[in-house]
């Protein structure tokens, strides 16, 4: 599984429109059950894990970056979003620096060793300047899948 595996176009919003944490997790939520990932009666379920994980320690890892993240028995399987916030949204992250680049992900409930394999992948891919240097220039859904599918271009 790679990271591009979780995503499709439809996953990914170039400039989410919440300018605080919990609105810009519910508009990624949203997108899953708009796409069909996420039954709508899972909805308030998936948020209240994500919400519960968020309330332990943020998921803002800093440089700009926040990976919310849960398990769930509402999926059956390792569904993600991915958000872009031009103007940045304070996530209470590590570094106090405005997150730009949220990748939010579910998995099923007693995964842990995917859950755990899926942070770190992403948190590696996000960490590379890069990447996130042609995240934040990506002018659509396409291209930003693009560069999850080839980050080294």
């Amino acid at each position: 599984m790679t990271l591009a595996n979780l995503l499709s176009v439809n996953q990914i919003i170039p400039d989410l429109k919440a300018r605080d944490r919990w609105p810009a997790i519910l508009e990624l939520v949203e997108r899953l059950v708009s796409g069909g990932l996420v039954n709508p009666l899972d909805k308030d379920g998936i948020l209240r894990a994500l919400e519960l994980r968020e309330q332990t320690m943020s998921t803002g890892i800093g440089f700009g970056i926040a990976i919310p993240h849960a398990s769930s028995d509402r999926v059956t399987e390792v569904v993600a979003a991915f958000g872009r916030s031009k103007q940045g949204i304070e996530f209470g992250s590590l570094d106090n620096v405005p997150v730009q680049f949220i990748v939010m992900f579910v998995v099923p409930k007693d995964q842990f060793q995917i859950h755990l394999r899926t942070l770190a992948a992403i948190a590696k891919f996000l960490n590379d300047r890069g990447v996130r240097e042609r995240l934040s220039m990506a002018e659509s859904p396409d291209e930003i899948l693009r560069i999850f599918q080839a980050p080294g271009r």
